[in-house]
């Protein structure tokens, strides 16, 4: 799996950066370090410079007090990554199937989305899923039918 530490693009190593440092410390629902999901859903985009740089950063702001004025200034996002970021991060107002349907409408988000279920679907991760992480599991599911994740 690459690290993107030291990715020709400066971009990438930049939005690497920042998530590492963001994500430090944070630990995901199997108690393993959090950077890895950001990390793994970046090694799964394939070898787009936007899909890469959003997917390390699709959660940069909905986890931390990060605005996305602040990370503009440190990453020169290009304006559809800075529109794949922001339809990423869930307004808890909107409802999931509605949030997921205005990322089906952009294709850098629904691709990065895709493989951020696809990862967080993943169960083996899990020691000892319960009923909520096969019911979350589920969800995830029926968001990847309407994202049409096959083709991703």
């Amino acid at each position: 799996m690459k690290n993107f530490s030291s990715h020709k693009d400066a971009r990438i190593r930049a939005a690497f950066a920042v998530a590492k440092k963001i994500h430090a410390g944070q630990v995901d629902k199997a108690g393993a370090d959090y950077f890895n999901h950001p990390l793994t859903v970046a090694n799964n985009v394939g070898n787009d410079t936007s899909a890469i740089i959003v997917a390390l950063l699709h959660d940069v702001v909905e986890d931390s007090s990060k605005t996305f004025d602040e990370l503009q200034r440190e990453i020169p996002l290009t304006v559809e990554e800075l529109q794949a970021l922001k339809l990423l991060t869930h307004d808890k107002n909107i409802p999931y199937l509605e949030y997921i349907a205005q990322i089906k409408a952009n294709e850098l988000a629904a691709k990065v989305k895709a493989a951020d279920l696809k990862h967080n679907s993943d169960l083996s991760r899990i020691k000892n899923p319960t009923e909520k992480d096969l019911a979350r599991v589920e969800k995830y599911r029926l968001a990847l039918e309407i994202l049409g994740g096959k083709n991703f």
